[in-house]
């Protein structure tokens, strides 16, 4: 997915992309196999000293494909059910980024406000989850390079796609790859 910041560019800032990287590599997470997405939950849970729990839901129409939820000593990582498993993973990493960054919201509403529209749930939280800017704000930047570094790690799929081309079919593959625009190589959107 490329990006575009409030200021119109593509580029992420050095300090941005190195914050990234330094929030995944403090997460230690195993190099020697490849985690499924419950395995990285319950290891950065672990790290965290806090239950992730994935909820698969059938979202409202419009709304966001994923919900971070900070509960008391629980977390809630809420994603559309409908979603093909590739973007429910990314969204999912996406809310996971969000986590592991310790995102805070804005405040959007008060507590007294909170308890009179929604008396069940806990004002803090609802202010967690109504407060985050849902735009492409350096908030949302961030938790989709974490998430998506983190997904290059614990996925098969890598930076640069490569597979085996049998012999016969290298003469192809070569004039198709020609094809590509020198400017979108390496670019996944």
């Amino acid at each position: 997915m490329l990006w575009r910041l409030k200021d119109g560019s593509n580029r992420l800032s050095t300090s941005l992309q190195a914050r990234c990287e330094e929030r995944v590599r403090a997460l230690e997470i195993p190099a020697a196999e490849k985690l499924t997405i419950p395995q990285l939950c319950r290891h950065i849970g672990r790290l965290q000293n806090r239950s992730i729990l994935l909820v698969p839901l059938e979202l409202p129409v419009g709304s966001p494909d994923g919900l971070w939820i900070s509960a008391d000593d629980l977390d809630y990582v809420v994603f559309e059910q409908r979603l093909a498993p590739v973007h429910q993973h990314q969204v999912i990493l996406h809310e996971i980024g969000h986590l592991v960054c310790g995102h805070e919201a804005a405040p959007v509403m008060t507590p007294d406000s909170s308890r009179l529209l929604l008396p069940s749930l806990d004002p803090e939280m609802v202010r967690r989850v109504l407060g985050r800017q849902h735009e492409h704000s350096e908030v949302e930047v961030e938790a989709e390079l974490v998430g998506s570094l983190i997904g290059r790690q614990i996925g098969t799929w890598t930076v640069r796609q490569t597979w085996n081309v049998p012999p016969e079919a290298q003469g192809l593959s070569s004039r198709l790859a020609a094809l590509e625009s020198p400017n979108h190589r390496g670019i996944h959107e």
